[in-house]
């Protein structure tokens, strides 16, 4: 295939599992061109690029974006689930493009509101106020890891700041919440928000759940999301209405710290299969429960993003308002 000469961006999207690699011409993604990698093939970054450098002709591209899973600082990135680390030299070497950047998975998807496609943005709670045009939004993922990002609108344009959100304490609600806080120190030494609000941590909650009743019985996150549906196993449920609530208490503070009137965007693989189960297991309620601002929560609306390209789209967009 042969594509224009300095015409395309690159841009890609890295998790701890599987890399996703796509060309972009300004901010609209070129479908043809995705292309999905296991990270496990490759010993890092560069050669992941280059094989899909190869694969699309060898294309010649004048800018590259990545966003990865993990902390950036001063244009270095290192992976929080995989042993990758990388910097814009990196992916220059890789690309031969002339703009680099690197971007955290979540920046990438602050970048991406106002890009993706209406029909793959659900609203799950409007806001009982009309917003104005810059007002701050914040995108949380929650996938093989949690995270957040607030978006912040300005005339000069769109910042969106990095953070390592999913590493802060779980909020402690109930004795219930106590012990599953107890439990999950007690495995990995502290308890983080993303031991819990993942799909590693919906296995924790079922093994928690488990160890709370005496039988020690485990399975995956995808089993426990199929069991859902047949209903054919009681723990299963109390799992995830478990998980939705501490996902609408933590989704909750952050709103409050960043006071979100422009949308909360729920984004990520585990986000998306909650979807169905957010308003019969209460992750309104839990979101909303803040006492005397329990009203006041009522500004924030609610919305599930379901476009798993929105990271591309996001580095997309991030590239073409700089070059």
């Amino acid at each position: 295939m042969t594509h224009p000469e300095n015409t395309l961006s690159l841009v890609a999207d890295i998790g701890g599992t599987n890399t996703r690699v796509a060309l972009a011409d300004g901010t609209r993604i070129l479908p043809s061109t995705i292309r999905r990698y296991s990270n496990a093939a490759f010993p890092g970054l560069e050669t992941a690029l280059r094989q899909y450098i190869s694969d699309e002709g060898d294309v010649d591209c004048k800018a590259a974006c990545v966003a990865i899973a993990g902390p950036v600082r001063d244009g270095v990135g290192s992976m929080t689930n995989l042993d990758w680390s990388f910097d814009r030299d990196t992916v220059a070497r890789a690309t031969r493009a002339e703009h680099c950047n690197i971007l955290n998975d979540l920046q990438a998807q602050g970048h991406a509101l106002g890009h993706v496609d209406p029909a793959n943005i659900r609203e799950i709670v409007a806001a009982n106020t009309q917003a104005s045009p810059g007002a701050a939004q914040i995108v949380i993922g929650v996938g093989t890891g949690f995270n957040m990002a607030p978006v912040y609108n300005a005339e000069s344009g769109r910042l969106v700041t990095p953070s390592e959100a999913g590493h802060a304490n779980l909020p402690i609600r109930t004795e219930a919440e106590l012990r599953l806080c107890q439990y999950v120190s007690t495995a990995h030494g502290f308890p983080a928000v993303e031991d819990v609000l993942s799909g590693r941590g919906l296995e924790r909650v079922y093994r928690f759940l488990g160890h709370e009743a005496g039988d020690e019985r485990e399975i995956d996150a995808k089993a426990i999301m199929a069991t859902l549906d047949t209903k054919s196993d009681p723990r299963a449920i109390e799992a995830v209405r478990l998980f939705i609530r501490i996902l609408g208490t933590v989704a909750g503070n952050l709103s409050l710290i960043q006071l979100p009137f422009g949308g909360v965007y729920l984004v990520g693989g585990v986000a998306r299969a909650m979807t169905p189960y957010l308003s019969e297991f209460g992750f309104v309620d839990a979101f909303r429960d803040k006492g005397r601002f329990a009203g006041f929560m009522q500004n924030f609306p609610i919305y599930v993003i379901e476009d798993d390209y929105a990271a591309l789209i996001g580095c997309a967009a991030y590239l073409d308002h700089r070059t």
